[in-house]
């Protein structure tokens, strides 16, 4: 199974979260919360990381970190795992602590910043261990309310900068935004495009514009490279009106150019699986996969086919015209077989 992308850059933010192993509690006591934010204060320190918002809750803990630097993984691998010695060593116990890597996604500044913030102090409100934030001592809450000193390494200057308000003091502002989020019913997780990104379209097109390589490399998993690619529905379309045929003649046999191409495109272009582009087709998986199979070879020996394969790509990705009609096609009758 492929590891999750870490698409490292100067500048990222980051909402992490990792897990005791087992989903067994990470912290015994006061005490190790304790030594966790110590070991979290050194790894700021030699990061340069801008932690916005934190929580330890008994079996995991949130970040929402800024990485100045393109350091999260060395910082997550330090803060895991001296963490990990020190309670070993402190209960006399040998063993992981948490449950493989930590998730992390990539999060859009001006769409969920400032939201974040706020889930994440709130997680022990839902989870019911207290009844308001601020009862809850080991989170970034009291500290951004203006209820305790913030420890050195706590960015909460942005925080707050977002929330002036002429009726009263930005911690008074932040206290009812927090407030007001326990009726939100917002949730990041169900937001995340690709197992990776927390933001719009343009923010994921930027992301990608960073590192345009990593769209191709086989051992990111298939919904992260997938993000911004088109559609099944959009590789559908484009087929459709190149080819005067409507979806469901391309669910025929006798239109096998067209159910080769979307075959194609649905697996090179879209990187979807076998069984996601069958309904579309009304065939059977090993069906696509034959279809798929022939549109390639068409691709290397066909200079017509090539062609229509490539201008439908390059539609795809542009700008989508009004019509669209089909390129001269030199396909032997061979290649015009039902399928």
């Amino acid at each position: 199974m492929s590891r999750p992308l870490r698409l490292e850059f100067a500048g990222a933010i980051w909402h992490v979260m990792a897990r005791g192993n087992d989903r067994d509690a990470i912290y015994v006591d006061d005490a190790d919360r304790e030594a966790f934010l110590d070991v979290l204060g050194r790894v700021v320190a030699a990061t340069r990381w801008r932690v916005h918002a934190f929580v330890l809750m008994p079996n995991h803990y949130h970040l929402l970190v800024e990485t100045p630097e393109p350091n999260l993984s060395r910082g997550m691998r330090q803060l895991n795992g001296v963490y990990t010695q020190r309670v070993n060593v402190r209960h006399g116990r040998t063993g992981h602590v948490f449950q493989g890597r930590f998730k992390g996604i990539l999060v859009e500044r001006d769409a969920h910043l400032l939201e974040l913030c706020r889930y994440i102090v709130l997680n022990p409100v839902r989870a019911g261990l207290v009844s308001a934030p601020g009862d809850w001592p080991f989170s970034s809450y009291r500290a951004t309310a203006g209820l305790a000193s913030p420890p050195a390494w706590l960015e909460t200057g942005w925080t707050l900068d977002q929330l002036e308000s002429a009726r009263g003091s930005r911690t008074q502002a932040y206290r009812a935004f927090v407030a007001a989020g326990a009726r939100s019913g917002y949730s990041p997780w169900a937001e995340v495009e690709g197992q990776l990104y927390l933001g719009g379209a343009a923010f994921r097109a930027r992301l990608q514009a960073v590192r345009p390589d990593l769209a191709e490399a086989p051992e990111i998993p298939r919904a992260q490279r997938a993000i911004g690619r088109p559609t099944l529905e959009a590789i559908v379309e484009e087929v459709c009106a190149a080819s005067g045929l409507t979806p469901e003649a391309i669910r025929r046999r006798s239109a096998s150019t067209g159910r080769m191409e979307i075959a194609w495109l649905g697996r090179n272009e879209s990187g979807l699986s076998l069984g996601e582009i069958a309904p579309v087709l009304g065939a059977t998986v090993w069906t696509v996969s034959r279809l798929e199979s022939r549109a390639e070879a068409l691709r290397r020996t066909d200079a017509g086919f090539r062609r229509a394969l490539e201008a439908l790509r390059s539609r795809l990705r542009g700008p989508r015209p009004a019509a669209v009609s089909r390129a001269p096609r030199s396909l032997s009758r061979k290649s015009q077989n039902k399928t």
